[in-house]
C-alpha cells in the first residue's frame, strides 16, 4: 500500500532560503511547523499561521517529514543529531530531508545513524537563489531512496520545479558541488565581462542588454548583473556561504585527484571580499575584486569606490 501523502511539515533554519521555502509550503497547505536558532526569525512565519517549535526534538515530534536547511555540516549535525536535535523527537516512519549543502560524506553518516532508528533520509540541496526561493521555482537535487522522493515529491514540488533523483544518500550533495563550481565560474566570467566593458568606456547597459541575449548569457548575467549595475551588494547568497560550498568541492576534488584551477582562482578572488570585510555580502560582490586590480569603477556604490572616494583616490572607468 502506497504511503499517505506527508501532511506536517517539520522545518528547521528560516535564513533566506528557509524563510520563502517554509512560507511556500504554507501556502501549498501544508502544516509547518518550524524553529530557528534566532527566535526572531521564527517571527514571519509564526505570523503567517506556522507553530512555534522550542527545539528541533520538538519540531520533529509531530512531522511526517522535517527539513533542515542550515549553513554548514556541523550545523546540520546539531540539529539532527544533537542533544534536543531531530533523531530525538522523530518517529520511525518520518523523513528528514537536508536541503543544505554540506559534506557528502557527513550526509551519508547522518542517513546511516537515521536508519538506525528506522527513519528514512534524503539529501536535496538546492540552486536557484532567493529568488527562486521565493518563486518556487528551485533546482532541487536528490539523494537517497527512489520510492521515499516519491512519498515526499508533493513537498519538494511546493518549493521547486526541478527536482531530479541523482542516486544513493550523497550523490544529491556531489551534484550541488557540480553546481557551485559552475555557478563559481560563471560569476568570474561576469565579473571580467564587466570590468573588461567598464575599462574600455563600454555602456554597461546596453552591453548587458545584448549580451544576455546571445552565447554568453546565464543566470548571472540575468540576476547579478543587474544588481551590479545599481550597486546593489545585498545577498541572494552570501560570499562566506559561496566559499563554504567551494572549500567542499575542493577538498572532494582533492579526494580524488582532480585539479579544479578555475575554481580555486575563484575561492582565492573571494578571499579578498572576505578580507575586506564583504563576506555577508552577495556573491556579486567578486566585482570589487576587479575594481582593486584593475583601478576601474563597475558598481556605482561599491564599498571599494567608497573606501577610494574617502582616499582621493580615483578609479577609471
Amino acid at each position: 500500500m502506497q504511503a499517505a501523502r506527508p501532511e506536517r511539515i517539520g522545518f528547521i533554519g528560516l535564513g533566506i532560503m528557509g524563510r520563502s521555502m517554509a512560507l511556500n509550503l504554507m501556502r501549498r497547505g501544508f502544516h509547518v511547523t518550524v524553529w530557528n536558532r534566532t527566535r526572531a526569525r521564527m517571527e514571519p512565519l509564526l505570523a503567517a499561521g506556522a507553530r512555534g517549535a522550542s527545539s528541533p526534538k520538538e519540531a520533529a515530534r509531530e512531522a511526517d517529514v522535517v527539513i533542515t536547511i542550515v549553513t554548514d555540516s556541523p550545523d546540520v549535525e546539531q540539529v539532527i543529531l544533537g542533544p534536543e536535535g531531530v533523531i530525538e523527537g522523530a518517529r520511525p516512519g518520518t523523513v528528514v530531508i537536508d536541503m543544505s549543502t554540506i559534506s557528502p560524506a557527513v550526509t551519508r553518516r547522518i542517513a546511516a545513524q537515521l536508519a538506525e532508528r528506522g527513519i528514512d533520509m534524503l539529501d536535496a540541496p538546492v540552486t536557484g537563489g532567493d529568488v527562486g526561493a521565493r518563486e518556487g521555482t528551485l533546482s532541487i537535487m536528490v539523494g537517497g531512496k527512489a520510492e521515499v522522493l516519491e512519498r515526499c515529491r508533493p513537498v519538494l514540488e511546493a518549493m521547486g520545479r526541478t527536482i531530479v533523483h541523482m542516486g544513493d544518500h550523497g550523490m544529491g550533495q556531489l551534484c550541488k558541488l557540480c553546481n557551485q563550481v559552475i555557478v563559481a565560474l560563471n560569476l568570474l566570467a561576469m565579473s571580467e565581462g564587466l570590468a573588461f566593458a567598464a575599462k574600455a568606456g563600454v555602456d554597461l547597459e546596453k552591453m548587458l542588454a545584448v549580451v544576455r541575449a546571445g552565447a554568453a548569457g546565464s543566470w548571472a548575467l540575468d540576476n547579478l548583473a543587474p544588481r551590479v549595475l545599481r550597486g546593489d551588494y545585498r545577498p541572494g547568497f552570501m560570499v562566506r556561504l559561496q566559499q563554504k560550498d567551494l572549500r567542499l568541492a575542493l577538498d572532494a576534488a582533492g579526494q580524488m585527484n582532480l585539479p579544479l584551477p578555475g575554481t580555486s582562482l575563484v575561492h582565492q578572488l573571494l578571499a579578498s571580499v572576505e578580507a575586506y570585510g564583504g563576506g555577508d555580502d552577495g556573491t556579486q560582490a567578486l566585482v570589487q575584486v576587479l575594481e582593486r586590480l584593475g583601478n576601474v569603477r563597475i558598481g556605482p556604490h561599491s564599498k571599494e569606490v567608497e573606501r577610494w572616494a574617502m582616499e582621493g583616490s580615483t578609479p577609471t572607468g
